[in-house]
């Protein structure tokens, strides 16, 4: 009785920590998104400078990533060459650079509520894009759910009340960017066998970020700031902004260390609708019912393309004990597909 206690605890604990991430994860991910709309949307904070506040937010998680790292050593650092770096992480941080700045620039002319809705084409994407690089192998059943996603996707573009083409544009520019930077992580870095989370990841790759933004930075925003008497960076606001971006990736590494990608997945989609209600309660954007039917569509198309991929990982993993010991780099493969799997929002997620 008592050992069987002792298993009935140590269970409860474990699903209460997991409760406990993925709070976490949500709170925090609403709290960048929501944060970021009310600096950058010109009815709210007005303060209309995304490469700015992208270069605040880079500036701040790298000397954080440099400090857990390189000072306290709570995250092992990875062993990387000079030329993996310049032939990788680069690559990567341009396209991560684009994607930040394109995805903070939808907030100044979308909604919250619209924008999440857009955000249910990133599987679409990275699979139009993983097939194009060959990453992925083409699959007419696959190619159809894409498209009833897509469909989805479109209809609740009809029914958007404040429709921006140019929004659009920045947001879907802004996916295809994620989404390429994704499937060139599996190529560029886990097909050599370099795994980084989200902290290592931001050590290397954020101040790669920084080095890119600053070109378009002194071309587009610094002028503006520079004529502009009435500008002033409030350092509570911008500073509190900038350690809750830090703290959902923290957060996101703890979830996809302490969970899977299911649990993220399922809480994705629970901050979505959550980020929907708020947007059209609180901040009084319009969603209409042609909206929510699109995205409905759209979110059964996401959510069997999870079961899928979930089911396909699942018989990777079968097959995999199956077979003789001694490919490691093939369980080493599967377990950053099964990351890549929790954090393909996100993204973020940050943004």
């Amino acid at each position: 009785m008592g050992k069987g206690g002792s298993l009935s605890e140590g269970v409860l604990r474990k699903i209460l920590l997991s409760y406990a991430y993925v709070g976490i994860w949500i709170f925090l991910s609403f709290t960048v998104i929501v944060f970021n709309k009310y600096i950058l949307d010109r009815k709210l904070y007005g303060w209309p400078y995304p490469i700015t506040l992208t270069l605040i937010h880079m500036s701040f998680c790298s000397a954080l990533a440099f400090l857990l790292i390189n000072v306290l050593r709570l995250v092992d650092p990875v062993s990387m060459s000079r030329q993996l770096f310049l032939t990788s992480v680069v690559p990567i941080g341009a396209l991560y650079s684009l994607s930040l700045w394109l995805s903070n620039s939808a907030y100044i002319y979308l909604s919250v509520s619209f924008i999440q809705m857009l955000k249910a084409l990133m599987p679409v994407a990275v699979y139009s894009i993983g097939v194009a690089l060959r990453k992925d192998a083409f699959n007419p059943r696959t190619m159809l759910n894409m498209l009833s996603i897509s469909f989805g996707v479109a209809v609740a573009a009809y029914g958007e009340a404040k429709f921006d083409a140019w929004g659009v544009t920045l947001q879907l520019g802004a996916l295809v960017f994620e989404a390429t930077r994704l499937v060139m992580i599996q190529i560029l870095l886990t097909s050599k066998g370099i795994n980084l989370n989200p902290i290592t990841s931001l050590y290397y790759v954020a101040p790669c970020c920084f080095v890119f933004l600053l070109v378009p930075w002194v071309l587009v925003e610094y002028p503006i700031l520079r004529d502009n008497s009435s500008f002033h960076l409030d350092f509570w606001v911008f500073g509190a902004n900038a350690f809750c971006a830090f703290a959902l990736n923290l957060a996101v590494f703890l979830l996809v260390g302490k969970t899977s990608a299911l649990t993220m997945n399922v809480a994705g989609v629970v901050k979505d609708w959550l980020l929907i209600a708020f947007s059209w309660s609180i901040i009084k954007d319009t969603v209409t019912p042609i909206n929510l039917f699109g995205y409905g569509l759209a979110f059964l198309g996401v959510g069997y393309y999870n079961y899928l991929k979930l089911q396909a990982l699942k018989a990777k993993e079968a097959q995999k004990k199956a077979a003789p010991e001694g490919n490691d780099e093939e369980a080493g493969r599967l377990l950053e597909e099964r990351k890549l799997e929790g954090t393909g929002e996100k993204r973020a997620s940050q943004t």
